[in-house]
């Protein structure tokens, strides 16, 4: 892979805990995929930490809500993966049912809560803790890769939360995706950018192209069976070779 995404781009180093590191954090060979389910909206919104973000819905009454599986095989904090559930939100300005899911979709922008980010390594969590007030775990997080099918299960001691599974769909160069993330830090709301270079990329709204098996002993799959998942997906994503970038949170004040 080139190594675009990177140019023109500056990094500073630091020293945290005993622990050297590089801000923004680059990726530079991952796998990724990514379903996006409705739920109810009354329902998601109970789990949103703070007044001002809103819910993005895909027809009213209907949020959209993303599971995504990361295999980060090279960065600049060593190997993990990691699994996002994200509430895709607004901040400050409402959104539009529909429009502004649309919208987005076009402008390859995305805003999102995150609301769950379990990771594989220590150094992956307490740096999204600490630094971006992320809701970080140790899960295993492990990807099971076939030629029709490319699935990931998420297991917390032993508990499983779920299982994810995508078709692995034909791919081609995608363009670039930003992703603005909102987290919550001593009550103070943050955001952080992701810029994602997808070098092999395909989408489809094909509602057979993923599933969505919850577990049905761990405090998350039993909150996400409360909040009227749909049983096929919205959408589904699939890049098994991409590079990111990863920007250091800031106030929301500070845009």
């Amino acid at each position: 892979m080139n190594g675009e995404v990177f140019k023109g781009i500056k990094q500073w180093e630091f020293e945290w805990q005993g622990t050297k590191g590089k801000l923004p954090v680059f990726y530079y060979d991952n796998t990724s995929l990514s379903a996006i389910f409705t739920a109810s909206t009354a329902k998601v919104k109970k789990l949103l930490p703070h007044p001002d973000m809103h819910l993005i819905e895909a027809f009213p009454g209907k949020c959209l809500v993303a599971f995504s599986a990361f295999e980060y095989r090279q960065s600049d904090i060593d190997p993990y993966n990691e699994f996002s559930i994200s509430f895709l939100s607004t901040f400050g300005k409402p959104q539009i049912p529909g429009v502004t899911a649309a919208w987005q979709t076009i402008a390859r922008s995305f805003t999102a809560y995150v609301w769950q980010l379990p990771v594989t390594t220590e150094i992956a969590r307490i740096g999204g803790v600490e630094l971006y007030g992320l809701p970080k775990f140790i899960a295993d997080i492990n990807f099971d890769k076939g030629q029709k099918w490319t699935a990931c299960d998420l297991i917390e001691n032993g508990k499983k939360i779920l299982t994810i599974k995508g078709k692995t769909l034909p791919t081609r160069r995608g363009k670039t995706v930003r992703y603005r993330i909102y987290s919550i830090k001593d009550q103070v709301p943050l955001e952080a950018n992701v810029i994602t270079d997808p070098v092999e990329f395909a989408q489809t709204t094909d509602g057979k192209a993923a599933e969505l098996e919850l577990g049905t002993d761990h405090p998350v799959s039993e909150t996400l069976s409360t909040i009227g998942l749909s049983k096929r997906p919205f959408m589904f994503q699939f890049s098994p070779r991409n590079q990111c970038i990863l920007f250091g949170a800031r106030n929301m004040i500070d845009h």
